[in-house]
């Protein structure tokens, strides 16, 4: 067997059914369960439609590259959404979603046949895919905390200059997860810079850049646009999961520099990640489409507002810059005992914030939080806000006469 294997941590999840193993919530009240970011908004009309209407595609072998006709279809999607011109033969590839394409791209770039180590940088909370990846392509993770009092954004500046020396690959998550926050244009043009002075690969995951409450978040893609610069070294990620509710399809793309993405699909060739051409078509017919994005986007706003009445008063939680995780500071510090003793009283699952991030530069970033996925369907997220407040209240110290 692989020896890397043995590095790789339990998934959160792993950690979150151990933790309630043995708990007996209440009978009476249904378990909701808002630890996992996975979409419950139903599925676009049009994207079934498109499925169903293609399923003529089962019968034959699609290319990795995928066809024209989606190629085109995200790089049309990329110049009305970011304002920057791919060719979608040589900048465009389609990807079965875009964790699968974050752990194959690591593989495709880390080079560990040198002498010294290789190192990915990523921030601290994190989605694990990223240190897996690192981990099993014989990389040394390096983590960045993101804490409040930096907007939750990375401190490039306090990463030394022996660690950037051997950075092969940064990975980035705007809006990100689990805090929601954006990567401003001050931020971008500080990496880019330490990009072309160090010769790392930027990995950009966006796939939750189409839920937000105000402006669209600025991306790798707008950012390199807006600096006036090309996009060398830079790969961004996206996914129509979270965008149009299909995590189901595991469809996406991956655009950007296009010497790096002609040898990711040499790779992708040899790894058989093609997507159906079913999947392809019905792509195709959702990036071509806003309308449901927009009415998506407006579900997500009104549960924010319906919930975040109830909980702001009792715990330390505010707006996200977008996506659908409250990011919320528990009272004690104490996320797991929160989130165990939650589960046994009000039958509501949350994810311990400790469980997304590791301990680096003396503490854990993640410890203290808990997140809170608005997936669920409003009567179910207004509910479990109901049931947290109440919990949350019967947690506070009586008030003394």
């Amino acid at each position: 067997m692989n020896p890397r294997l043995a590095q790789l941590h339990p998934y959160p999840f792993q950690r979150l059914a151990a933790l309630l193993a043995g708990a007996e919530p209440p009978s009476e009240l249904p378990h909701i369960s808002l630890a996992m970011g996975e979409p419950k908004h139903p599925a676009p009309q049009l994207v079934k439609d498109a499925l169903c209407a293609n399923l003529a595609g089962l019968s034959g072998y699609p290319a990795t590259q995928g066809t024209p006709a989606l190629r085109q279809a995200c790089a049309d999607w990329a110049e009305r959404r970011y304002g920057v011109a791919l060719d979608p033969a040589r900048q465009v590839l389609p990807v079965n979603g875009s964790r699968e394409a974050l752990f194959a791209l690591t593989q495709c770039l880390i080079d560990a046949s040198g002498g010294d180590k290789p190192v990915v940088i990523s921030p601290n909370p994190f989605y694990q895919i990223y240190e897996g990846a690192a981990l099993l392509a014989g990389a040394e993770p390096y983590y960045l905390n993101c804490e409040a009092a930096r907007r939750f954004q990375p401190d490039w500046d306090s990463v030394p200059d022996t660690v950037w020396r051997r950075a092969q690959l940064v990975i980035v998550c705007s809006p990100g997860n689990p805090t929601g926050a954006v990567m401003g244009l001050a931020d971008w043009d500080k990496l880019f810079a330490l990009s072309d002075r160090y010769g790392f690969v930027i990995a950009s995951d966006e796939c939750y850049s189409e839920i937000y409450f105000d402006q669209p978040p600025l991306g790798g893609l707008s950012a390199a646009r807006a600096l006036g610069r090309g996009l060398d070294r830079l790969v961004m990620l996206t996914s129509l999961s979270k965008r149009s509710n299909v995590p189901g399809m595991r469809s996406g793309f991956v655009a950007g520099d296009a010497a790096i993405l002609e040898k990711f699909l040499l790779y992708r060739t040899y790894h058989g990640s093609a997507m159906s051409l079913t999947v392809q078509a019905a792509s195709i017919a959702a990036w071509n489409d806003e309308a449901h994005v927009e009415s998506n986007r407006a579900a997500y706003a009104a549960k924010f507002a319906a919930v975040l009445p109830l909980l702001a008063p009792v715990l330390d939680v505010a707006m996200p810059d977008a996506g659908f995780y409250l990011w919320a500071k528990v009272p004690d510090g104490d996320d797991v005992g929160f989130a165990r003793a939650l589960f046994e009283q009000q039958h509501v699952t949350v994810l311990p914030g400790s469980y997304l991030a590791r301990d680096a530069h003396g503490g854990n970033p993640g410890r203290g939080y808990i997140r809170i996925a608005l997936v669920a369907e409003p009567a179910e997220c207004l509910a479990a806000a109901r049931r947290m407040a109440a919990f949350c209240r019967s947690r506070q110290p009586a008030s003394s006469a």
